[in-house]
């Protein structure tokens, strides 16, 4: 504390309390402009009176009081103004968010119209591409609006227009959450997809269309083929479904869920299978891949298993027959052969996975082919889609170095045209008229 008071600082829980100090005696500046107190005896004591000998005690005391009243009252011109009942302060401020399909994110740009933000979120949602077919609401606590020009409104209006609003106000008084989150949702109407409900629909039985009663019915078949069928006064016409924008646009395909085999892993499997055509073998092999839940990541195993130049008979291990592992891929190879999946392979391979084929074991690069079987039906796939293969970049100076001439159709052209009818054949060969 010496030191404090030696830098004449001012400690408000440790500063020495002056002998002679009143708590109840008035203000020095109040004695300075006359006030008069009274003393022990009841007599009027002199606003002018000595000051005591304790100067620096009382100093600090000053100080103290000054401190503590700034704390207490702030400066007039720092004073917050006074806000509108109209909502909780912090509504204002608090952004809202876009939400939509289960996502949410904030808007940190409000003065963007809502069209705007259709777009900007078009690359995620493919759905809101086409602006005739999305609408906007907005909720905010118990109020739900919707946007009527979402072309030349912006978010930040809405959100305050509604704010200001006393249909807003009156339900925030009655809800419990006093700063509830303002939501632009947009939503694909019915109608931006062709749709009439007056005479169209799409149904997922025959017996559901009929009961419906409408015009024009879109239905499904066991066939896997999708049937428009027309109901009119002279009969029902029933054709396949082509092009109707009532169904969603959806393409065979397999997206994986999983990383791709890593390379060193693939490595070790066309070691093993070469392992069976050396010394004069030529032996089928096969691997199963797994995935690891628990270690996230891929496994080969080899099952007990017969093989023949021609064939593979396994027996799947019943260590991996557990929750812990995703059979995700039969591996088998084709030794010397080239890479094919034969009716063998058409009739074994009917559970839910992958199915790769390896041939032209005794070439460096060796020949794949892999495909998905949904529940039996097969669609044969890109290995790189589901495989890391050797792929190492290259300096791009090579490519400085080649000079790629277009000009040998033209050649093709003068050559075959000096050879009548044989040159003929020779450029509808080539694609040349």
């Amino acid at each position: 504390m010496e030191n404090m008071e030696n830098n004449n600082l001012f400690d408000l829980g440790s500063a020495p309390v002056a002998e002679d100090f009143d708590p109840f005696a008035m203000d020095e500046e109040l004695l300075e402009e006359g006030t008069a107190v009274k003393n022990d005896a009841g007599e009027s004591a002199s606003a002018q009176q000595p000051k005591a000998d304790s100067t620096a005690s009382k100093q600090a005391e000053k100080e103290s009081k000054e401190s503590v009243a700034k704390a207490l009252v702030p400066e007039a011109g720092n004073a917050p103004k006074s806000k509108p009942a109209k909502a909780e302060p912090n509504l204002e401020e608090k952004p809202p968010v876009f939400a939509y399909a289960g996502a949410t994110e904030t808007i940190s740009d409000t003065s963007m119209t809502f069209d705007e933000l259709r777009i900007e979120k078009a690359g995620d949602f493919p759905e809101l591409d086409d602006g005739k077919r999305v609408s906007w609401t907005v909720e905010y606590g118990k109020i739900t609006k919707s946007v009527a020009d979402p072309k030349g409104t912006s978010i930040g209006k809405m959100k305050s227009d509604m704010e200001a609003s006393k249909e807003f106000l009156d339900s925030l008084k009655k809800a419990k959450d006093k700063n509830p989150v303002c939501k632009a949702k947009p939503r694909v109407t019915a109608q931006s997809k062709g749709t009439a409900a007056e005479y169209k629909g799409v149904f997922a039985t025959l017996e559901e269309a009929e009961e419906a009663g409408k015009v024009i019915s879109i239905v499904p078949s066991r066939d896997g083929r999708v049937y428009e069928i027309r109901d009119t006064e002279m009969g029902r016409f029933v054709t396949t479904a082509a092009g109707c924008d009532m169904l969603s646009e959806v393409r065979a395909g397999f997206t994986p869920a999983l990383p791709r085999i890593p390379l060193k892993l693939t490595m070790q499997v066309f070691a093993f299978f070469r392992h069976y055509i050396s010394n004069d073998s030529e032996s089928e092999a096969l691997l199963n891949i797994y995935w690891d839940k628990e270690k996230q990541e891929f496994i080969a195993d080899a099952p007990e298993q017969v093989v023949t130049e021609v064939s593979v008979e396994g027996r799947i291990s019943e260590k991996y027959m557990c929750d812990r592992y995703i059979h995700y891929m039969d591996i088998h190879s084709h030794n010397r052969m080239d890479a094919f999946f034969s009716t063998i392979d058409d009739h074994d391979e009917r559970a839910t996975r992958l199915y790769t084929v390896v041939g032209r074991m005794d070439s460096p690069v060796p020949e794949i082919r892999t495909r998905i079987s949904n529940g039996g039906k097969f669609l044969d796939i890109d290995p790189a889609e589901v495989f890391e293969l050797m792929e190492e970049p290259y300096p791009d100076e090579w490519e400085e170095h080649v000079e790629v001439k277009k000009h040998h159709k033209k050649m093709i052209h003068k050559a075959a045209s000096k050879c009548g009818k044989l040159g003929k054949k020779l450029r509808k060969k080539v694609g040349i008229l």
